[in-house]
């Protein structure tokens, strides 16, 4: 029995030992992986920021390109029937639109979201001020109508757009 007793403290020390090793050891590994995961956070970021920089430049570019006033402003045609002028306004917004889809992937679903509602909204304005023309109007007509319903609306959805882009790309860094 006098021999069982400085096993039994040896073995409690050894005990002892053994958590104390197995405790370092895992919080020695759990500072290694946070490491590790810091350093590939950094290098991702350092690959992928140019790119994300990158697709906000571009979602504002094409907001700014299809914005009604900017539409008019670039695309203008006083010659052409309001019916074509509407034609060429609606094609524009379509093929910035698609030129720029590949954007989505580096911003945010929410970003995105209001990029597609902006397009959807500037089509709308170009549609509504078409439907109210005369057949014979012409493409001073219809950038005059366009300009007058832009007026009414007051901020438009591009630059509400534009705003928040802006907003989020610096909430970033």
């Amino acid at each position: 029995m006098e021999a069982f007793i400085p096993f039994l403290i040896a073995l409690l020390a050894a005990a002892g030992m053994v958590v104390v090793v197995y405790l370092f050891l895992k919080k020695s590994g759990e500072r290694e992986i946070r490491l590790l995961n810091l350093e590939l956070k950094k290098e991702r970021q350092e690959h992928f920021l140019p790119s994300k920089i990158e697709a906000y430049q571009r979602a504002v570019l094409l907001l700014e390109r299809i914005s009604p006033n900017n539409l008019v402003m670039r695309l203008h045609n006083p010659g052409l029937p309001a019916k074509a002028l509407q034609s060429k306004f609606l094609e524009s917004v379509r093929e910035e639109f698609d030129h720029n889809v590949a954007q989505q992937i580096f911003i945010t679903t929410k970003a995105w979201e209001m990029v597609k509602d902006s397009k959807e909204e500037c089509i709308k304005i170009i549609n509504i001020a078409g439907q109210n023309l005369p057949e014979t109007a012409t493409g001073m007509d219809l950038s005059a109508k366009i300009l007058e319903l832009v007026a009414e609306i007051g901020e438009l959805p591009t630059d509400i757009t534009i705003k928040y882009l802006k907003d989020e790309l610096q909430a970033n860094f």
